[in-house]
């Protein structure tokens, strides 16, 4: 179950019409731990929906807490009109009519605190970095930091799948990679033998495993390293894709700052390598070479 602590009820034409701070709860229908399309809203009855509107998943929207950091809310869609629910444990400020919703709901690939990325003057932990800095990418091709995004995660709110941290093993890729443990989400890109594999699809339950919420605490922030290209770079000695904008750079928590610097920015080129998202698309001859590694 999803505990929440307000919600937000607006008209089908988007408009504010109250909201209450009771605690309720949502169930997580198929036990993923994550919010999807048809997940009901069960809470109770404000605001004139009545207990038989429960209303279903429908995506989320991107609203600023009293900390002034963007936060994604996830909307649910009742035949009176719309319910946006507060997980977070810091208030939001709802406003008088509701924001675009995102139906796709898609989050970005990220670096854990402490992951050291490779520079030309050593190694910097990608916390430190600045933009303007320049990495090492993987062909040792020095290239500029346009952008280091950040996103705060909330254990209690059950980060979707993609968004939980993934351990990789010191020496789990193989020839040495990482040179030490790694932690990414589970959509971070790693580039293995020409692929790029999604951290989560590489989970094997021994030197790639994922990392129980309960050590992460009351919150944790990822990072992403953005370039003007999409490139390849080194994390803790391990290939590691940048951010590549096929999600929206909306979602982190310092969103306004990229806005105020670029503004809108034209879609970035994709690497011309093949990209394994699930466990079934990662190759096999890859699955055999990962499967006889040990960790360092």
């Amino acid at each position: 179950m999803f505990n929440y602590f307000e919600h937000a009820l607006f008209s089908l034409a988007g408009s504010f019409l109250g909201y209450s701070a009771a605690l309720g709860w949502i169930p997580d229908e198929d036990g993923d731990g994550q919010f999807e399309t048809g997940d009901t809203d069960t809470g109770g009855n404000w605001g004139g929906f009545s207990p038989t509107e429960f209303g279903a998943f429908v995506g989320t929207v991107i609203m600023v807490n009293s900390l002034l950091q963007n936060v994604v809310l996830p909307v649910f869609q009742a035949a009176s009109g719309y319910r946006v629910l507060n997980p977070y444990p810091e208030p939001i400020t709802f406003p008088s009519t509701l924001p675009a919703i995102n139906a796709g709901a898609s989050f970005a690939f990220c670096f854990a605190e402490g992951t050291m990325i490779s520079t030309p003057s050593g190694e910097t932990a990608v916390e430190a970095l600045r933009i303007g800095e320049d990495v090492l990418t993987a062909d040792g091709r020095a290239v500029q930091v346009r952008w280091i995004g950040q996103q705060t995660l909330f254990p209690r709110f059950a980060p979707a799948a993609r968004l939980r941290p993934v351990r990789i093993a010191a020496g789990a890729l193989g020839d040495g990679q990482p040179r030490s443990d790694l932690t990414v989400t589970a959509d971070h890109g790693m580039l293995v033998e020409g692929v790029i594999c999604h951290a989560g699809a590489l989970v094997n339950g021994t030197t790639i495993t994922r990392v129980p919420l309960a050590e992460m605490g009351e919150s944790y922030t990822v990072y992403h390293i953005e370039t003007e290209a999409h490139e390849i770079i080194l994390a803790n000695g391990a290939p590691a894709e940048t951010f590549i904008d096929n999600v929206s750079r909306r979602v982190f928590d310092n969103f306004a700052e990229f806005e105020a610097l670029y503004g809108d920015v034209p879609e970035m080129e994709e690497l011309p390598y093949p990209r394994a998202m699930s466990a079934r698309q990662v190759p096999e001859r890859l699955k055999a070479k990962l499967a006889g590694q040990r960790a360092a």
